[in-house]
């Protein structure tokens, strides 16, 4: 599993993330802002980074 980095000052909460995932790793908060509540489950396909409308969301490799 890669590093997830999210900037919440950029984020709509659109849920776009927590839609496409396909694994379902996103919870979203009250706010409806994405909470990454699953990484064991993340499979690295990044469809949350490329479709943020917001580019509120990073996936990357561990340091």
């Amino acid at each position: 599993m890669g590093k997830f980095e999210f900037n919440e000052k950029l984020c709509k909460a659109c849920g776009i993330c927590a839609v496409l995932c396909p694994k379902q790793v996103y919870d979203r908060d009250e706010e409806g802002k994405p909470i990454f509540a699953r990484p064991e489950d993340c499979i690295d396909c990044k469809l949350c980074e490329l479709r943020c409308p917001d580019f509120a969301i990073r996936m990357g490799e561990n340091e």
